[in-house]
């Protein structure tokens, strides 16, 4: 697979990245199906694997299922969490912070993190804290790269000016393309990747999903007004739009949105997840779909007659950039 370089830090991994949240979520995979799927992914040449503290058991998922390959892949993992509880609410102490480092590299199997990511900014804790307390792991050795989650422009900008941030991982996608307006102009002026999770809009965009499928009551987007029946019924001409083109293309509706995301900017590294085999085949495929400046002109345009209705969460769960 080819590669990509998270802005100017020199951090380089496969242009697909694999999000593994979602293997902690409830009706997932056994354990040994999810260490298969991540080794799968490694074999199919993704080298850059995405977790958290907050996900549960996921780090320790992540940690054994890497660990034959550890000094071929990039782990990032991320702080920010009361106990790695989001129901907590955040903390981003400087002493919780170095605490859920310890935890992390334990619960990884490593001795380093690639890329330690702020979860979510703190209103309590002023980002240059927070970047002084990386910079100061980073010179313990315990951590290669920092990064910031769901940021502003001006908090990563302050994030910036005490260390390096190496990427914004934010939700960005056909869905919700937010970050085009004020972001990715900072992070391009900055050197900063931007690595989108739920690139495929929370499965949005493959395709599978329209008004009269019925959710399973314990899938978390039930608890997203995006995902409402009525909202679903609304944004379906944006699914349209995409299986559209994937005919065009004769591919799948999620290559031409992983594509087209690939095709934005040249430090944009995906992170879609899944639990199954074939999706992360279909999904490598993405690498492979070469959209023409006749064919991206013809979806932006598309995309600007298209109103996305409904709020990406719920008040409770809204980020600052949401209420900006």
């Amino acid at each position: 697979m080819d590669t990509r370089k998270l802005g100017n830090s020199g951090l380089e991994v496969s242009a697909l990245g694999f999000g593994a949240m979602g293997l902690s979520f409830p009706h997932a995979p056994s354990k040994e199906e999810n260490i298969k799927l991540i080794r799968a992914a490694v074999e199919q040449g993704v080298t850059f694997f995405d977790t958290a503290q907050g996900y549960g058991e996921n780090e320790i998922l992540v940690g054994e299922a890497l660990q034959p390959f550890r000094n071929k892949v990039v782990i990032a993992t991320k702080f920010g969490f009361k106990n790695g509880d989001v129901k907590q609410g955040l903390d981003s102490r400087p002493e919780n912070i170095k605490s859920v480092a310890e935890n992390s590299l334990r619960r990884l199997k490593t001795d380093v993190i690639d890329l330690f990511y702020q979860h979510r900014p703190d209103p309590n804790i002023p980002v240059e804290d927070v970047a002084g307390t990386v910079k100061d792991l980073i010179q313990q050795g315990k951590v290669k790269y920092f990064g910031l989650s769901e940021a502003d422009s001006n908090t990563i900008r302050k994030a910036h000016s005490i260390l390096p941030v190496t990427a914004l991982q934010s939700e960005y996608s056909m869905f919700y393309r937010e970050p085009e307006n004020g972001i990715i102009p900072t992070l391009e002026e900055l050197g900063i990747g931007l690595v989108p999770f739920s690139p495929l809009g929370k499965g949005f965009l493959t395709g599978t999903i329209n008004a009269d499928i019925e959710l399973d009551q314990n899938d978390p987007r039930t608890m997203l007004p995006r995902f409402t029946k009525e909202n679903r019924e609304a944004n379906q001409a944006l699914v349209d739009l995409v299986v559209s083109m994937a005919k065009e293309k004769n591919a799948a509706p999620a290559q031409i949105a992983l594509g087209w995301l690939l095709a934005q900017k040249s430090f944009i590294v995906p992170i879609p997840g899944t639990s199954k085999l074939s999706r992360l085949k279909e999904n490598i495929g993405a690498v492979n779909i070469v959209l023409s400046d006749s064919e991206l002109r013809k979806i932006n345009m598309a995309l600007e007659t298209i109103k996305i209705v409904g709020e990406r969460y719920p008040v409770s769960l809204r980020s600052t950039a949401d209420k900006k």
